[in-house]
């Protein structure tokens, strides 16, 4: 069964460095990726499929290693997952509602990051997490 990526964002990312690097890394990541933006505020975030499972990311949220959040996509997609969902919001979070219908709060450390660079880093590790289950030497670029 076939497994896609959908990265929804609030916040317009433009052409900026950060844009350059979510594009470098949404480029080598195995699985289909799609990106979704909406407005920094208002607007519904589309509804997810049956079988997605959705990861908020949030500064509170569980803070995993690179290893584990591979073998949580790898676990979610034997499981029958077809779209792992990640939604990042704007300046002042996510919805109580996004936060709380999430299968997995994940967080970046206990930092808090721009939206722009929550998106680049997001990119990155799941370039990462696709490696390491593809059993690829994830840790070098090439």
């Amino acid at each position: 069964m076939s497994l896609s990526l959908h990265i929804v964002a609030r916040g317009k990312i433009g052409r900026g460095p950060e844009a350059e690097l979510v594009d470098r890394y949404v480029e080598r990541i195995a699985w289909p990726v799609t990106l979704t933006e909406l407005p920094d505020s208002g607007g519904k975030t589309p509804p997810a499929p049956p079988s997605a499972k959705t990861v908020a990311l949030d500064e509170k949220g569980k803070q995993l290693g690179s290893v584990e959040l591979a073998r949580q996509i790898e676990r979610w997609r034997d499981e029958g997952a077809r779209e792992i969902r990640f939604l990042i919001g704007a300046a002042d979070g996510l919805s109580i509602e996004e936060r709380g219908s999430a299968d997995l709060l994940l967080a970046f450390g206990k930092a808090t990051w721009p939206h722009l660079m929550a998106r680049a880093m997001l990119a990155e590790q799941l370039w990462r997490a696709s490696s390491i289950l593809a059993n690829h030497p994830y840790h070098r670029e090439g």
